[in-house]
C-alpha cells in the first residue's frame, strides 16, 4: 500500500484529536479514580488482613509501574486506538491480538457495568431511598448508562470537562480529607501495620498462599490498573508519541499516591480495628469518618463517591467503545461495517457506543434476575485486567528475545528486556493469585468463577473469530489503516516485529 493509498483508507474513519497531555492523563486518572479504588477494596482488605495489608499498595504499585512502562514504550511505538489488541496484533499476529482484544473488550464491558451499579446505590442514598433493592440499583444504573451514552454522544469537549472536574473533586476530597484525618484524628499507632497477625485464628500463617495477605493482594490489584486506558484513545491525543508515555505513567504514579496516603490516613484513623476486623462494621470507610468527623459529613462523601464512580464510569464506556471501534475498522466484529462508522460532526464511535448501552443494560438485567450474577461480574473485572495485560506482555518480551524490536521514542535502552520479563513474572503471579479458587464463597462454583468466564469468553470468541478472521487484514506495517500523522518514520514495507 503506497502513501496516498494509506491516507485515503483512512479517510472518514479518522477520529479527531481533542485530547492533549493533561486530558489523556485525567481520562487514565478518572478510569479507576482513587475514591473508586480505595471504596472498593479499602473496606474488604482491611477485614482480611488488617492494617498490615497497606504494605501490599508498595508491592502491587511496583509490579504495575513495571507493566506501565512497558506499555508506555508499546504506545509509543504504535499510538493506535485499540491499545491492548493493536500492540498484541503487531507483536504476535492477528489470532493473538484478536483474542487480547476480546478478553480486554469484555473486561471493560463488566468493569463498566459493574461501576454503574456500585455507583447506582451511593445515587440512591443522596436522593433519599434507604437500603436500596437490587430492582432499584439496577434502574438508577440504567439512566447512568443512559445519561453516560449522552455526555459520550456529545463530544469530546463534554466528556474532558467532565473528567478534569472530578479530578478537582477527588484529589480536594481524597488528599483533603486524608490530610484532616492524618493530623488531627489519628487514633492508632502507625505500629499496626506491621502487626498482621492480629485478631487472626492461631496457626494461620498470614503469608501462606491461602493467607491473608495474598488475599488482600486481589482486592487490591483493582486499585492499580486503568492506567493503560489512555492508550485506548491514542489517535485522540495530539502528539500521542510524546504525550501518552506520560500520561500512562502520571496516571499510575499519581493513583498510587493518592491512594496509599489516604489509605494510611484512614488506618490510623479508625476508632475501633478490632471491630473492624471482627466484621461487625460493614462500612469501615463511613465508620471512620462520621465517627471522626461527624455524621453531617456523610452526605458531602457520598456526593464525591459519586462523582468518582461516574467518571470511572464514563472512561470505561469511552475506552470499551473505542476497543469495539477498532475491532471493527479492522474487518474483526459481525457487522464491522455498521460499527466502523462515525458521527459526522462529533468523529464519534456511536455504534459501538450504543453496542455498551445494550450490554450494560443486559448485564443490569441480568445481576438483577440472578442473585451471583453480579459477584460473578466482580470477580472477573480484576482478572480480567490482568489477563489482558499478559498478552502484550508475552508478545514484548519473545520479540524482545528474538532482538526483533524497534523502540518507538520512549524507551529503557539496555534496562528494555529485564523490566520486560519482571513485568511478566508479575502479571503471571497477580493474575493467577486472583483467579486462584480459594474457599472464599459458600456456592463452590463462584470460587472458579474467573475460570469459568475465561471459559465461556474463550469458546464465543472461538466462534466469532472463525467467522471473522479470513477478512482481518494481517499487519505489515503502520501504514496498516492508519491516518496519516500516525505514519512511522521508518519504511512502510518493513514488516512488524512477530513471534507467530
Amino acid at each position: 500500500m503506497t502513501h496516498t493509498e494509506t491516507v485515503a483508507a483512512t479517510e472518514g474513519i479518522t477520529l479527531k484529536r481533542d485530547f492533549n497531555l493533561f486530558s489523556s492523563f485525567a481520562f487514565g486518572f478518572a478510569f479507576i479514580s482513587p475514591i473508586v479504588a480505595l471504596y472498593g477494596i479499602f473496606g474488604v482488605a482491611l477485614s482480611i488482613a488488617g492494617p498490615s495489608f497497606w504494605w501490599g499498595f508498595l508491592i502491587v504499585f511496583g509490579g504495575q509501574l513495571l507493566v506501565a512502562l512497558v506499555f508506555a514504550m508499546l504506545v509509543s511505538r504504535w499510538p493506535i486506538e485499540g491499545s491492548i489488541y493493536q500492540w498484541s496484533a503487531r507483536l504476535g499476529g492477528k489470532a493473538f491480538g484478536w483474542f487480547a482484544g476480546w478478553a480486554y473488550m469484555w473486561t471493560l464491558l463488566i468493569a463498566m457495568a459493574t461501576v454503574a451499579i456500585a455507583a447506582a446505590g451511593f445515587i440512591a442514598n443522596v436522593i433519599g431511598i434507604e437500603n436500596p433493592t437490587g430492582v432499584d440499583k439496577a434502574w438508577i444504573a440504567l439512566v447512568v448508562l443512559v445519561l453516560g451514552t449522552a455526555v459520550n454522544l456529545a463530544g469530546r469537549m463534554v466528556l474532558k470537562v467532565f473528567m478534569i472536574g472530578s479530578i478537582v473533586a477527588e484529589i480536594v476530597g481524597s488528599l483533603g480529607l486524608g490530610t484532616w484525618l492524618l493530623f488531627f484524628h489519628q487514633h492508632n499507632s502507625i505500629s499496626v501495620l506491621f502487626d498482621g497477625s492480629a485478631g487472626l485464628a492461631p496457626g494461620t500463617d498470614y503469608l501462606s498462599l491461602s493467607g491473608p495477605f495474598l488475599l488482600a493482594m486481589v482486592f487490591i490489584g483493582f486499585s492499580f490498573v486503568g492506567f493503560e486506558s489512555a492508550g485506548a484513545i491514542a489517535e485522540e491525543v495530539n502528539e500521542p508519541r510524546k504525550n501518552l508515555p506520560k500520561a500512562i505513567l502520571f496516571a499510575l504514579i499519581f493513583i498510587a499516591v493518592v491512594v496509599m496516603y489516604t489509605s494510611l490516613a484512614l488506618i490510623l484513623a479508625v476508632p475501633d480495628l478490632d471491630a473492624v476486623r471482627s466484621g461487625s462494621v460493614a462500612d469501615p470507610v463511613n465508620f471512620t469518618l462520621t465517627s471522626q468527623l461527624g455524621s453531617q459529613i456523610a452526605k458531602p462523601v457520598e456526593i464525591l463517591f459519586v462523582i468518582g464512580f461516574l467518571a470511572s464510569f464514563l472512561a470505561l464506556q469511552t475506552s470499551a467503545s473505542r476497543m469495539i471501534w477498532s475491532f471493527a475498522r479492522d474487518g474483526a466484529l459481525p457487522a464491522s461495517k455498521m460499527l466502523s462508522r462515525l458521527s459526522r460532526k462529533q468523529r464519534q464511535p456511536v455504534g459501538p457506543l450504543l453496542i455498551t448501552m445494550v450490554v450494560g443494560g443486559a448485564l443490569f438485567l441480568l445481576s438483577d434476575v440472578a442473585e451471583n450474577v453480579y459477584t460473578l461480574m466482580l470477580n472477573f473485572t480484576s482478572g480480567g485486567f490482568f489477563l489482558s495485560f499478559l498478552f502484550p506482555l508475552v508478545g514484548f518480551v519473545v520479540v524482545n528475545l528474538r532482538g526483533r524490536w524497534r523502540a518507538g521514542p520512549f524507551t529503557l535502552g539496555k534496562a528494555t528486556l529485564p523490566l520486560a520479563v519482571v513485568a511478566l513474572i508479575w502479571a503471571t503471579f497477580e493474575f493467577l493469585n486472583i483467579a486462584w479458587p480459594r474457599p472464599v464463597y459458600e456456592e463452590s462454583f463462584l470460587d472458579w468463577s474467573i475460570w469459568i468466564a475465561v471459559a465461556v469468553l474463550s469458546i464465543v470468541g472461538t466462534v466469532i473469530y472463525l467467522s471473522v478472521h479470513k477478512r482481518i487484514p494481517v499487519v505489515t506495517g503502520l501504514e496498516y489503516r492508519m491516518p496519516e500523522e500516525l505514519l512511522p518514520p521508518e519504511n512502510l514495507s518493513e514488516k512488524e516485529p512477530q513471534f507467530s
